[in-house]
């Protein structure tokens, strides 16, 4: 079916439902919002989604001197990874390589940085807010010495760390990869810079949870989530030589660019059907191939419909019948960690033969081109799974993932 061979042999998962993959899927398929009202010193109300997450079981308190959240949730997620794939044997260090995404780098670092403006900053500030500390610190936990790379194109992030790492695979660059993203940003600085984008969602007092409505015809904007998810990657024929267990295959990827960031509807979906396309493309699938989509909608209004024509354009007939899930709804705008959180959702509805709904979705408005779209769980064979990144300011990507 795919040129591609790179087998997904371990997962692992820091979400707002904590440090499980299970449970993120779990609460996915209730439908359970992890979103709540943070911040209330702020002048308006704010909701977010953040990780319930004991730094303490992965680090000692000396080892956490200049490791921000966002590196922290990596080191996890990465942890979780490797010992889900049966850890990694004789793997010689050099041929291990890291593919981190992450949007903003270490938020909390930088705002205890501008709050110590007149008194004593940090000494590792630094190296703890750049955004590749977070594969920094888990090429460092694994003592990987093969390519550490870090990939900043917000949303699409960690979609486009997956697909450069299924790439290295292939060529034979490495024999391991580990590959996803984290993101760790919901601090007071960076809610009130979205804030005055006016991007983020309005709720009622006692309804933040509710807040969040992706593709929905009444959907207002996102919540920040924070999290990290990575996957190991490796050859099929690595796989099968460890008898490491295949949870999934890559299959092909795609990548793209909207220019007008956004302002153009139509240039907006047709940076998303390019990624879609592309990724088929080089799978050799069809449109009619696809199982089942994660869509990066997260509330946003305009980037929700251009995804949404895009997605149509890109999968043509197939759209009247495809189930689509959106995970946003449930756990927040990741940024970074997004498209891993996406894959690792996608691999486990594989593997349970069900789609999650999407959560908050009612109504949609009249003409949208997603007809099979609902809040409802779908029981669905997923041979062929499409996860899509978006993000505000231009870039789009996809990754095909087949049945392991």
């Amino acid at each position: 079916m795919s040129a591609l061979q790179v087998a997904v042999t371990g997962l692992g998962v820091v979400s707002p439902h904590g440090a499980d993959a299970g449970a993120m899927f779990d609460a996915l398929m209730r439908g359970e919002s992890a979103v709540q009202t943070v911040f209330p010193e702020l002048p308006k109300p704010t909701a977010a989604a953040l990780a319930p997450f004991d730094a303490a079981r992965w680090f000692t308190k000396l080892q956490l001197a200049g490791v921000d959240r966002v590196s922290q949730l990596a080191v996890a997620a990465a942890e979780l990874a490797v010992q889900d794939a049966g850890a990694l044997g004789d793997a010689d260090p050099e041929r291990i390589g890291v593919y981190a995404g992450c949007g903003m780098g270490g938020a909390a670092a930088l705002e205890a940085a501008y709050g110590s403006a007149n008194a004593r900053v940090p000494p590792l500030t630094i190296p703890a807010f750049m955004p590749n500390a977070p594969a920094a610190q888990v090429a460092m936990r694994r003592q990987a010495q093969g390519p550490v790379l870090t990939y900043s194109v917000a949303c699409a992030s960690s979609g486009v760390a997956i697909a450069e790492a299924a790439k290295a695979v292939q060529r034979g660059e490495v024999d391991i990869a580990i590959a996803g993203g984290s993101e760790a940003l919901v601090v007071p600085g960076v809610v009130l810079a979205w804030q005055a984008m006016m991007t983020l969602a309005g709720f009622q007092p006692g309804e933040a949870a509710q807040a969040v409505k992706p593709f929905a015809a009444d959907r207002s904007g996102f919540a920040l989530g924070e999290g990290a998810a990575f996957l190991v990657l490796e050859s099929a024929a690595g796989a099968a030589a460890r008898g490491a267990r295949v949870l999934a295959t890559v299959l092909g990827h795609g990548a793209a660019f909207d220019p007008s960031q956004g302002a153009d509807a139509r240039s907006g979906a047709g940076a998303v059907a390019r990624a879609v396309r592309s990724a088929l493309a080089q799978a050799g699938l069809e449109a009619e191939d696809v199982s089942a989509v994660s869509a990066a909608a997260s509330g946003h209004p305009r980037a929700d419909d251009a995804e949404a024509r895009g997605l149509a354009a890109a999968l043509g007939m197939r759209v009247a019948s495809v189930p689509v899930t959106a995970p946003k709804g449930v756990l927040g705008e990741c940024l970074g960690a997004s498209g891993a959180l996406q894959a690792a959702a996608m691999v486990a509805a594989m593997e349970a033969g069900e789609l999650p709904g999407v959560a908050g979705f009612a109504a949609a408005a009249p003409g949208f081109p997603l007809w099979a779209i609902s809040n409802d769980t779908t029981a669905v064979d997923i041979t062929v799974g499409l996860v899509d990144g978006v993000g505000l300011d231009g870039p789009c990507c996809a990754l095909l993932l087949g049945k392991g």
